[in-house]
């Protein structure tokens, strides 16, 4: 089991606590730094200083880390034009030296569109818009040099691109889907994912997701280990009771709900919860942390890492 530490930098967190956040994640053990693509704070509390741009962290970071990867969970389609995404994406690859992923899904967050004057088409389109992104960000990738792409879509089209700049990773970046959508979520990922991910569902639901998706690739003819499965929840650790309550209070959840649908306890409990999730068949769990500036709760999570491999 691969654990990952994953940020919500959109609930107010500047370049330097995510670099603080990402180094101790990389000293501390963990296989990957995620962030979310957000530009807007969701719920309680100021947002303060204000967003930060996926991947120009990620590019910052690339060149501040050395072993872990780094991605995102997920980039919305509709924030980025597929052609500049697939070079930003292989640019941040080539300045971590192999070392991203992209997590991508149709958006889902109206809000933070309004409040940055990007267009919200309804979910339809939007999952539309997924599907050619992802054909033209993997036709660009994989086109080999000194050759061209073109590609005829509804609401995209390339003509005779070199698609350039080639990512690191050959032939591309690992890219992520996920979700809980009965239909086009799993025919997606079966066609352009390699991990598909669950995000703060509880077992049943997790099980039911990724048994949608294991049919989707069988159908589509590819090998069954061919597709990674992960789940993202809500982590909060502490050694006792008092440390956890004082932790699920910083961030304003319920130790009770924490504990239905996420990961709370003291590092064995949390261990025993994750044995769960491999149980349905997760190889990685993202451990979403909210209070970025609790770097003691990242060392106390680092006890999970000896307990889950």
């Amino acid at each position: 089991m691969q654990l990952r530490i994953f940020t919500e930098p959109q609930q107010g967190a500047d370049y330097a606590t995510l670099l603080r956040v990402a180094k101790a994640t990389e000293d501390l053990g963990f296989d990957a730094f995620f962030r979310s693509d957000h530009y807007l704070k969701m719920g309680d509390g100021s947002g303060l200083p204000g967003p930060t741009d996926a991947w120009i962290t990620l590019a910052g970071l690339a060149r501040e880390t050395s072993r872990i990867r780094l991605g995102t969970l997920m980039s919305p389609a509709t924030f980025r034009f597929p052609g500049p995404l697939a070079i930003s994406v292989a640019q941040v690859d080539q300045m971590s030296g192999g070392r991203v992923e992209l997590g991508f899904g149709a958006g889902w967050f109206d809000a933070e569109h309004a409040a940055y004057a990007i267009p919200f088409p309804d979910t339809g389109e939007r999952f539309s818009r997924l599907e050619e992104q992802l054909a033209v960000i993997e036709g660009l990738w994989q086109t080999p040099e000194g050759e061209t792409f073109s590609y005829a879509g509804t609401y995209y089209s390339v003509t005779d691109s070199p698609g350039l700049p080639k990512p690191v990773q050959r032939p591309r970046p690992p890219v992520l889907v996920g979700g809980f959508g009965a239909k086009r979520t799993p025919r997606l990922a079966a066609r352009y994912a390699d991990e598909f991910n669950v995000p703060f569902g509880g077992p049943e639901d997790t099980a039911a997701a990724f048994g949608r998706v294991r049919d989707a690739v069988a159908a589509a003819g590819r090998e069954p280990g061919s597709m990674t499965y992960s789940v993202a929840l809500t982590t909060c650790c502490g050694r006792d009771e008092a440390e956890l309550d004082r932790r699920a209070a910083a961030i304003g959840e319920p130790v009770d709900q924490l504990r239905q649908y996420g990961l709370a306890g003291t590092p064995q409990q949390i261990a025993d919860r994750i044995g769960q999730y491999a149980g349905l068949g997760a190889q990685r769990v993202y451990l979403q942390v909210m209070d970025l500036t609790d770097l003691d709760h990242l060392e106390l999570l680092a006890e999970l890492l000896p307990l889950v491999r």
